[in-house]
């Protein structure tokens, strides 16, 4: 059973960077090379003003951090890209919201509150009714995709699975990006809707019946805490996207690309993961709102 699975050899170091020399890659021997060339012009100029000795004690512990800062790493990162990520964020505002900055107006108080938030700037630009995102300039389309289950499958069938996921990927002309979100999942408004159309069955059994369901939505919503995964790909608009939708059907797995609303409510919901997505349809931004009185 196990001789049927399929296997493919993977590099452990795929996203390792290449050695240039002494195995140290280009951003290593940048570091360590700027800081010696920088040490060395300041020998050169001003080293009569200094004895030897005091020269090397110097460079000593300069030559420690400038080692550390090129080999180290955390979090997954190049220390010198953690350090910069880190410098960076103590720049900006720790509160953001969508929106631009009022003229005349700081965008963060220096002194005592109240602290007014500065603008929060995405990569997303425009969403347009039909659920094209504009990202950096290039037109996007996110479709919300199912999931399969590779574990039940035979050997030949994961086989065929993988292979077809492997075409999709090999025929992609620009950047993709597949996002699995799990957040939690709030059982009220479900409970309610059954609430609200209970007067309205026939017979006293079903609005029973009914009421038991209720009940049983809301003790599950107290007493646990139900989850809700959306797996959603983002892929360049135009014809990646029906490549996309096809590809995706044929592995068995369910593919609806998102329109403006879908769109602008998982992107609020990314924003705020914490907190349940709001109910109902959301409005795109830019677009008007009407509403009909009855």
């Amino acid at each position: 059973m196990d001789d049927d699975l399929p296997r493919a050899s993977v590099p452990a170091d795929i996203g390792t960077p290449d050695k240039i020399a002494w195995g140290l890659t280009f951003r290593q021997l940048a570091i360590i090379g700027t800081v010696a060339a920088a040490g060395w012009l300041a020998y050169t100029r001003f080293g009569p003003l200094l004895p030897p000795i005091a020269w090397v004690i110097a460079a000593i512990p300069i030559a420690g951090v400038t080692v550390v800062v090129a080999l180290g790493r955390r979090d997954g990162l190049p220390l010198d890209l953690w350090l910069r990520h880190g410098l960076a964020l103590r720049r900006v505002a720790k509160l953001q919201t969508p929106g631009a900055a009022r003229s005349g107006q700081p965008l963060v108080a220096t002194t005592g509150p109240p602290r007014p938030p500065a603008p929060l700037r995405t990569p997303v630009t425009t969403i347009a009714a039909d659920g094209t995102l504009t990202v950096d300039g290039a037109a996007c389309t996110m479709i919300a995709c199912g999931t399969t289950n590779v574990a039940l499958r035979t050997g030949q069938e994961q086989g065929a699975l993988l292979a077809g996921f492997g075409q999709w990927l090999n025929a992609l002309t620009g950047p993709a990006q597949i996002v699995v979100v799990a957040q939690r999942h709030d059982l009220t408004p479900y409970a309610q809707a059954v609430l609200d159309a209970t007067p309205r069955l026939p017979h006293e059994a079903l609005r029973a019946a009914a009421d038991d369901y209720a009940a049983f939505l809301l003790e599950l919503d107290q007493t646990h805490d139900p989850l809700r995964r959306q797996a959603l790909t983002v892929v360049p608009a135009g014809p990646a996207r029906e490549a996309t939708v096809r590809a995706f059907t044929a592995l068995g797995v369910a593919a609806d690309p998102l329109d403006g609303g879908a769109v602008t409510a998982a992107l609020a919901s990314a924003v705020d993961p914490y907190d349940p997505p709001t109910p109902g349809p959301r409005a795109v931004p830019g677009v008007p709102i009407t509403t009909r009185s009855t």
